[in-house]
């Protein structure tokens, strides 16, 4: 059956056998379509581990097809994404890479291997395409709430915790592609506001874009101006929020400590820093920081 090959081809896969793991994924993927009854969801998952071997034996064009193909019957999937973005980091193809790797943050901004690789394809294209490398990207696609995985696991908060508060009524809380657009497009004015110096006027466009969606990089983005503007309470309660989201977020830790120290609860601050520095053994803020807390 299709589902003894595909386990037959796990095995293979796992004893590193990615050439008769492929054989045994393709011949499992010939069985579902011709008994017609395939789901999309067990064809992707064929095709994304098809494609993980093709990834292995550095067949990389071979590994994009699946992978493209993974996506085509579920979009947003993180395994294909993830891959194709391996795939088009070895091609070469950076740009490609890179919007692979960003769309897979939207869908999860706690997978470790997607903030690596935009760090890496961020530095090639900067080498390659100079300092307005942006604007050669391709567009990087809109995920919909209904594939961003931190929607869909309810967080371990008191029951109710989730529920909106009682001033913002259900309908408010637009979630659609079109509200996540916005909310993207407002993160960004209040970039621009951060760079000019006006952090009380971001933090308004900041607070518009959370309502709309609830990001990691929107909340430690608030919470520096919340630093900028001393007041340390809500800087350190918006990195608490990234934290949820992200649990190992460094500038979330890093932002986080900064606040702490200046509300003078030294111990949970070197406590932030010694996460931080878990990730980032040798981020020198963080070490500096940590410095001037042991003499605090």
């Amino acid at each position: 059956s299709p589902g003894a090959l595909r386990r037959a081809g796990n095995e293979e896969f796992r004893r590193g056998q990615y050439g008769p793991a492929a054989e045994l994924y393709s011949r499992a993927l010939a069985q579902l379509e011709a008994a017609g009854d395939a789901t999309a969801e067990e064809r992707s998952v064929l095709l994304a581990n098809r494609a993980a071997c093709h990834l292995k034996d550095g067949a990389c064009s071979l590994c994009v097809a699946d992978c493209t193909s993974a996506l085509e019957l579920v979009p947003f999937g993180i395994k294909p994404l993830l891959r194709r973005a391996a795939a088009y980091e070895a091609l070469e193809r950076y740009s490609l890479a890179y919007v692979d790797y960003k769309t897979a943050l939207q869908v999860d901004c706690s997978v470790q291997a997607a903030h690596d690789g935009v760090n890496r394809m961020t530095k090639a294209l900067l080498e390659k395409d100079g300092v307005n490398w942006r604007q050669k990207l391709p567009p990087i696609p809109t995920v919909p709430v209904s594939a961003q995985m931190r929607w869909s696991i309810p967080s371990a908060q008191a029951p109710g915790a989730n529920t909106p508060p009682a001033t913002a009524p259900q309908g408010e809380r637009d979630q659609t592609a079109a509200g996540i657009e916005r909310a993207r497009m407002l993160k960004e004015e209040g970039n621009e506001l951060v760079k000019k110096g006006n952090h009380k006027k971001a933090v308004e466009k900041y607070s518009e874009s959370l309502k709309l969606n609830k990001e990691c990089a929107t909340y430690t983005n608030r919470a520096l101006c919340y630093l900028t503007l001393k007041q340390y309470k809500e800087a350190a309660q918006d990195c608490t929020e990234a934290l949820k989201l992200d649990p190992k977020n460094v500038k979330a830790l890093y932002r986080r400590a900064q606040a702490l120290k200046e509300l003078k609860d030294y111990k949970s601050s070197i406590a932030d820093i010694k996460s931080l520095l878990k990730t980032e053994p040798k981020n020198t803020a963080a070490l500096r920081l940590l410095q001037e807390l042991n003499r605090a």
